[in-house]
């Protein structure tokens, strides 16, 4: 195409092109510049919570799945990032820039439905074979295991009623605790609560003063008793018997729907062949690390 396309010379009428504004030529020469078309895939992830957790106006709320955009170079660049891995927010930057519906905050979805997503993305973007190292739980060896992440099945609640634990709210359960007696209502952790729960856990860690299991129950707890005020909830905590945390904890395991991730680990140095809980390291979302 001549580069003086467009010009008058006062005795040639202008062209119907020429009558284009600067934007529109950019627009034409960038789609004229495009050598293909290609428009990013997307897939719809079902929700293990079913939407039957969030409050009304969520915009989740009553929905089951969820449209996500296939991981780009784009979402290579978040997940690379110095800075944002060092804030902690690399992977609540990634699951937003994957999710179409701009609407959803990504820190206000539950654990279970986060990690739906989060295995979706891996699997789009660098299959679902999955190495890692593995330590035997029986010898201690570590070892070099592969698991296949489409092998995974969906756990939604279904055995709230052996543990006596009912739904009282959208993401709100009670249970009695067995040894006390004590009326308990506890919430379904989301994208905020796990990132609180896991600074105050790197902040104990620092101080060499870890308190897992309590920063897990205050993180969940909600009432005492129906009494909400932290000082109840802080004083249950602080005194609560094994036996009624280990049931509060089981009671939330029971009552969060998730993925179910564990799979078959056979070790190659013992006769160990068990199921484990596939974990989620470093090189899940960094294989090439």
């Amino acid at each position: 195409m001549s580069r003086n396309r467009g010009r008058t010379d006062g005795m040639q009428p202008a062209r119907p092109e020429d009558t284009n504004t600067p934007a529109q030529h950019l627009a034409n020469n960038a789609e004229n510049a495009t050598p293909f078309s290609f428009v990013v895939p997307t897939e719809f992830v079902d929700l293990p919570s079913g939407g039957k957790h969030y409050a009304p106006g969520h915009p989740l709320h009553g929905v089951d799945s969820i449209e996500i955009k296939q991981m780009t170079a784009k979402e290579e660049d978040i997940l690379t990032s110095r800075t944002l891995l060092k804030k902690g927010v690399a992977l609540d930057r990634m699951i937003q820039s994957v999710i179409l519906n701009k609407s959803i905050d990504p820190k206000s979805l539950l654990v279970g439905d986060r990690n739906a997503i989060l295995v979706s993305i891996r699997v789009s973007g660098y299959g679902n074979e999955y190495s890692t190292n593995i330590a035997c739980p029986d010898c201690g060896v570590n070892q070099q295991y592969t698991f296949d992440l489409n092998d995974t099945n969906t756990y939604v609640g279904d055995d709230i009623e052996e543990l006596k634990v009912f739904q009282v709210a959208e993401g709100v359960f009670s249970t009695t605790l067995p040894l006390t007696g004590i009326e308990v209502a506890f919430k379904l952790l989301d994208g905020y609560d796990e990132k609180r729960l896991a600074d105050g856990i790197e902040h104990d860690r620092k101080k060499r003063n870890d308190k897992v299991i309590t920063r897990q129950l205050r993180t969940m707890i909600i009432s005492v008793k129906e009494d909400t005020s932290k000082e109840v909830i802080n004083y249950l905590v602080e005194n609560i018997p094994s036996m009624d945390s280990r049931h509060l904890r089981m009671a939330y395991k029971a009552a969060a729907p998730n993925l179910d991730l564990s799979q078959n680990f056979e070790c190659s140095e013992c006769e160990y062949d068990q199921k484990i809980e596939v974990p989620l390291n470093a090189d899940f979302f960094w294989p090439d690390r």
